[in-house]
């Protein structure tokens, strides 16, 4: 009983995804329309970005290179802001979450030795704050991001330069922070005195070509069924043990989302009623939903209600900030900080959090409000 209460903790949106799909098909007996509801294309690519990060964190490549780059760093402000800066830039290719997870660890790893306990909490935070900005530059830097940018077949340049500007104002605000929250100095133990392990070269040759396949898929250039079949065989023949890494609960919820986004269309009642909400307020609205279900369910569910892509790029983004659910990203975070013993951690994580959080969202929805008059 216990491990079924905590896995229903653990993935709440899976959960009630699946259950509100369930419902929802009482209101539309499920027919052959159920199949027009499913967007292959975006699990297809998701699947792949996720199988070829998977495969290269396995064979090491991300560590090596945050080693590498920590390795003449012994300060914590410069640790903390290089740390940062890769949560920022990686996220825009690897997604936000697969960034934390692999950078969150190695950063608990480097900065446990320093002793400065409020700092490295505040190293952790602001790094969560940069992932999930930096993320949102590209179509593959968040799953949302991904499904807005086909379901709205937003060209790419006009989606970068769509959050251009917000990712330009992110990148100062991440930086201030991390002068404004951390101390300098050294500590007893440098990263340096790590050892480096050796990448496979050719299976990491291998996975970044896989990579570049499926940013041209992204793009239109390939069938995603090709890069789909390219991706999946490789990485059985090189790692099969990458497949044992995705998140496949991802993938189920976005098809939990598409069977109740597809019934929820077909009920007259409940689409006047949010089209008109969305349709006028479609940023704050994204930005508020966001902070109750997370903004990937709240990208997928708005897009029912009003044909402003833009817009849900743009409140989606900006609604990752805010509470620790509003980007599931964040969670990972959590429990990697939960789970440093006592001794090492400050215990006021969610307060500074949402503070941190809070302030962010308010500068860049700022932003917002000024470019929108412009």
């Amino acid at each position: 009983m216990r491990t079924v209460i905590n896995s229903i903790k653990n993935n709440a949106i899976l959960y009630i995804s699946g259950l509100l799909a369930v419902i929802s098909c009482f209101f539309v007996v499920p027919d052959s329309g159920y199949v027009s509801y499913i967007n292959f294309k975006v699990l297809a690519i998701l699947f792949c970005l996720m199988l070829i990060v998977a495969a290269l964190v396995r064979i090491g490549t991300f560590d090596v290179l945050t080693g590498m780059l920590l390795k003449r760093i012994s300060s914590h402000r410069g640790i903390s802001l290089l740390l940062t800066m890769l949560s920022f830039f990686l996220a825009m290719f690897l997604t936000n979450d697969v960034t934390l997870v692999t950078l969150v660890p190695f950063a608990i790893m480097v900065l446990t030795p320093f002793g400065r306990k409020k700092e490295m909490m505040y190293t952790l935070i602001i790094m969560t704050v940069a992932a999930n900005l930096g993320s949102m530059l590209t179509p593959i830097g968040n799953p949302q991001n991904l499904y807005l940018y086909e379901r709205y077949q937003i060209p790419l340049p006009d989606f970068i330069m769509l959050m251009l500007p917000y990712s330009a104002l992110s990148l100062v605000i991440v930086t201030v922070l991390v002068f404004l929250l951390i101390r300098d100095g050294s500590g007893s133990s440098k990263p340096s005195d790590q050892e480096l392990s050796v990448i496979p070269k050719f299976r990491c040759i291998v996975y970044a070509a896989l990579f570049i396949l499926n940013v041209l898929t992204v793009a239109g250039y390939v069938h995603f069924l090709i890069s789909l079949g390219v991706t999946a065989v490789l990485i059985l023949i090189l790692d099969i043990r990458s497949f044992l890494k995705v998140d496949y609960k991802l993938l189920l919820t976005f098809v939990f989302f598409f069977i109740l986004i597809g019934n929820i269309g077909r009920i007259d009642a409940i689409t006047g009623a949010l089209a008109g909400l969305v349709t006028k307020y479609p940023v704050p609205a994204s930005v508020l939903s966001s902070q109750i279900i997370s903004n990937v369910p709240a990208a997928m569910l708005l897009s029912a209600f009003t044909e402003n892509g833009k817009a849900l790029v743009i409140g989606t983004n900006l609604g990752g900030l805010g509470t620790i659910i509003a980007s599931m990203a964040s969670l990972i975070t959590y429990r990697f900080h939960s789970a440093i013993p006592k001794e090492h951690k400050s215990g006021s994580f969610l307060l500074a959090f949402t503070v941190i959080n809070i302030v962010t969202l308010a500068l860049l929805f700022g932003l917002f409000m000024i470019m929108g008059r412009s």
